[in-house]
């Protein structure tokens, strides 16, 4: 706990109360898999200027501070929004993909790879050391790549690009200590030079132009994907968000698949973000049968598994180098506290090939409940 309250600038007591308070965590699992690491912890929730997700890790080339990401505005009232927020400034209108937020940082002699909650994955580590050049971080030893990993091989996303195995996708390159990012023009420059994949810029305009913005948003709703993340060129302002009607409609069927275990300010969220867009865009008989047969469909798919006597999964097929990333990746899943099964595990040209199901117990059980003639 020394060197938290070393990294942070604070007194060993206090660096012992975030820890008792449950806002300082441990951040992995011991494993061959992470030579380099000594020891590290997450913050759990905000504290001071440090964001949910910064770590602190100390390892055998010293202390590390890496800061959470910074949590990105969405406006709901796209026209009104871009103006308020951006005037006539320059803006990247970039695609926002849909799949698990990572930041790839180096200590010692390799690369490690840190999900948004501040936990180092031994799965996704294993990816980003196959797809990421180190030569980076020679250069830029004191900065993190933010990535969305994308891919039929995600372990917590389901892939909708048609991507095989896990693909990662630099949105911002953002200093470690200080959390801030590089302009995007440097940005992709820099990503250029060592042939890392990026986040795709659709379109690069004045924030006034919101017609060509809208027209942007419903080609990508066309084409089933997320969103868009607009962004001042500079990097100077901070970012905002804005998904499409079928990320609305996806989030809310995975939600009611698993209604028990998501909340319900996470379900209503996203039935009024579709309530503005549909509002700004036009109401259609189309879109109110998506929005209500994305929420039905998925909730009744549950309860006839439980009612014929399966329990609510959700299942993913992973490949690992090795036996030893496996056995770091379920003691992982344990200090995530995941109810998981394997359900097939199998050796093959392309590694260890295993499919693991997560056990949705809380909406399993409340269906059974339910089922039985139990009042809600």
């Amino acid at each position: 706990m020394n060197f938290v309250a070393e990294a942070l600038n604070l007194s060993k007591f206090s660096a012992e109360r975030l820890f008792e308070r449950g806002i300082l965590k441990k951040a992995f699992v011991k494993s061959e898999v992470f030579p380099d690491l000594i020891d590290a912890y997450r913050i759990e929730k905000k504290f001071g200027i440090y964001e949910e997700g910064t770590v602190v890790i100390k390892g055998k080339d010293g202390l590390k501070v890496v800061r959470g990401f910074p949590k990105i505005k969405r406006i709901l009232a796209l026209e009104a929004g871009i103006k308020k927020h951006f005037g006539d400034r320059e803006i990247a209108v970039e695609e926002k993909m849909n799949g698990y937020n990572v930041r790839v940082v180096k200590v010692g002699n390799d690369i490690y790879a840190i999900t948004r909650r501040g936990l180092i994955c031994p799965y996704t580590t294993e990816k980003v050391r196959e797809k990421i050049p180190v030569d980076f971080f020679e250069e830029y030893a004191n900065f993190m790549l933010c990535c969305e990993a994308v891919g039929n091989a995600s372990p917590y996303v389901a892939d909708h690009y048609g991507i095989e195995g896990l693909e990662f996708f630099v949105f911002d390159i953002r200093d470690c200590r200080t959390n801030v990012a590089l302009g995007i023009e440097e940005k992709e420059r820099i990503l250029r030079r060592y042939k890392i994949k990026a986040v795709e810029i659709l379109k690069k305009c004045r924030a006034s132009k919101v017609e060509e913005i809208k027209r942007v948003l419903e080609e990508l709703n066309s084409k089933k994907r997320e969103g868009i993340v607009l962004k001042d060129l500079e990097m100077k302002l901070e970012p905002l968000k804005y998904t499409t009607s079928f990320a609305n409609c996806s989030d809310l069927a995975y939600a009611f698949r698993f209604f028990e275990e998501y909340s319900r300010d996470f379900m209503l969220a996203r039935i009024i973000r579709e309530a503005f867009q549909a509002f700004e865009f036009g109401y259609s008989e189309e879109r109110a049968l998506r929005l209500g047969k994305s929420i039905l469909e998925a909730a009744i798919e549950s309860i006839k598994k439980v009612k014929s006597g399966e329990e609510v999964l959700e299942t993913n097929r992973l490949v690992f180098s090795s036996e030893k990333v496996y056995e770091a990746f379920k003691m992982h899943l344990k200090l995530l506290g995941i109810a998981f099964r394997e359900l097939e595990v199998k050796k093959s040209e392309r590694g260890l090939e295993v499919v693991i199901a997560r056990v949705m117990r809380a909406t399993t059980d409340r269906v059974k409940s339910l089922l039985q003639g139990n009042t809600w």
